[in-house]
């Protein structure tokens, strides 16, 4: 009898988060592929590499998607909404064998909740433009799951971090500031932890499911910087309030939302035990890796 070919995953925007997803696989004998604005200034690593920067569809993609099984799609949506759909929502309801959709989204769609408790259950209600985007997004390829019978997943990421991406490398780099507004707590991820419940949906497919991904520790952001300080020995910047920060717009946007996420549903529907539970194992880890 022939052999089946392995399973193959398609990643629309091979990135940080897709690419943790990706590694793994990959040692496990995945066929790998995807996109990225500039592929021929990436290494493939024996990744099948194409281009695709949101203002022009794949070249050929057809052939690109063919044999695909898994999808994923990090690209964030834009003004004009997300460009994957846009560009491409047909040929991935045109995919023979296609067994599972995910969709990086953002905890963002639920807005701000003066620091209280969100979960997935909750409503969206998204606080700005981008918010609204996302908001959108997730209920288009959720459309789109339905249509063509694929089981789609969103996962509403909170903030990022693992190697070469963290608080330790701010301060090493000289560029770590101590903002203080009182009540103020984000959410955080590890990027291993993000591969581990995209993972677990794999496994075990729910179509339509979105998944609050973060870890158990809702925390300041000055005390991340302090406690990375500390991890380095050296001494924290100084404290600046919040009204005297003179960040940018985008940064100031980011302090609009003050909510603590639930990741129950994680833990409890997918089976997931995270690695790094809260910042200071993460920022531990990281450090003795280094």
């Amino acid at each position: 009898m022939p052999q089946e070919n392995p399973p193959r995953l398609f990643c629309f925007g091979l990135g940080y988060s897709a690419r943790a997803l990706a590694d793994g696989l990959q040692g496990e004998g995945w066929r790998i592929a995807g996109t990225n604005r500039r592929p021929e200034n990436a290494s493939s690593g024996g990744r099948e590499l194409f281009a695709f920067d949101g203002t022009t569809p794949l070249q050929d993609a057809h052939a690109a998607l063919a044999g695909t099984t898994h999808l994923l799609s990090s690209v964030p949506p834009g003004a004009d909404g997300d460009p994957v759909l846009a560009w491409h929502a047909a040929d991935i309801a045109a995919i023979s064998g296609l067994r599972w959709i995910g969709y990086l989204s953002t905890t963002g769609v639920y807005g701000d909740r003066q620091g209280g408790w969100v979960d997935e259950d909750s409503p969206r209600q998204p606080t700005g433009s981008r918010g609204e985007r996302r908001v959108a997004a997730e209920d288009g390829w959720f459309a789109l799951g339905a249509r063509c019978g694929v089981p789609v997943q969103s996962f509403r990421l909170a903030g990022i971090y693992g190697p070469g991406r963290n608080a330790l490398e701010t301060v090493r780099s000289g560029n770590a500031r101590r903002v203080v507004k009182p009540g103020q707590v984000f959410s955080r991820i590890h990027v291993d932890d993000i591969a581990a419940v995209l993972r677990a949906s794999i496994a075990r497919p729910h179509a339509g499911a979105a998944y609050n991904v973060c870890d158990n520790e809702a925390a300041p952001p000055e005390t991340v910087i302090e406690y990375a300080c500390a991890l380095l020995g050296v001494e924290p910047p100084p404290p600046v309030a919040f009204e005297d920060a003179e960040l940018s717009p985008m940064g100031r946007s980011f302090y609009r939302d003050n909510k603590r996420v639930s990741n129950r549903r994680i833990r409890e529907e997918l089976g997931v035990t995270l690695n790094w539970p809260d910042y200071r194992e993460g920022l531990r880890a990281l450090l003795a890796d280094c």
